[in-house]
């Protein structure tokens, strides 16, 4: 009978609220006020966002129900200064293909086709020598 009151008593004191802010917040946060907020809604599907706050952040963002099967088709940008200073722009649409941003500090692939290294080149040649070889043991 201990047992079952002492895993009563546990349990209880497990499911008690729990008082204080939560840990991702701190004390130093701070609210940052919203300067804008405009949001237009049509009855055809269509619609725009324009939102900036006090910290700097900036979107603007466009859509309708333009794409295939009446998909809806996003168009926008989005603004904010980095931890480091910088500023971030970034530009978007948003359709059939995907989400395609940009952006001058997102990372750019190298163009295709890049030089081919000439250790690469020099073990293709290797490989075309070592075939004909390695069908002539067999014989």
């Amino acid at each position: 009978m201990k047992c079952v009151v002492l895993a009563l008593l546990a349990v209880v004191a497990t499911a008690a609220p729990q008082y204080g802010a939560p840990p991702r917040y701190s004390s130093s946060s701070k609210e940052i006020p919203i300067l804008r907020d405009e949001r237009i809604h049509e009855e055809d599907g269509r619609y725009s966002v324009d939102v900036e706050t006090g910290n700097g952040i900036i979107l603007s963002q466009s859509g309708s129900p333009s794409g295939p099967e009446g998909a809806v088709v996003k168009a926008g940008q989005y603004s904010y200064t980095a931890p480091d200073g910088t500023p971030v722009v970034v530009k978007f649409v948003a359709d059939e293909n995907g989400y395609q941003p940009e952006s001058n500090l997102l990372p750019v692939a190298p163009e295709f086709p890049h030089p081919i290294p000439q250790f690469v080149l020099d073990q293709i040649a290797f490989a075309a020598t070592e075939e004909p070889r390695r069908y002539s043991y067999d014989d």
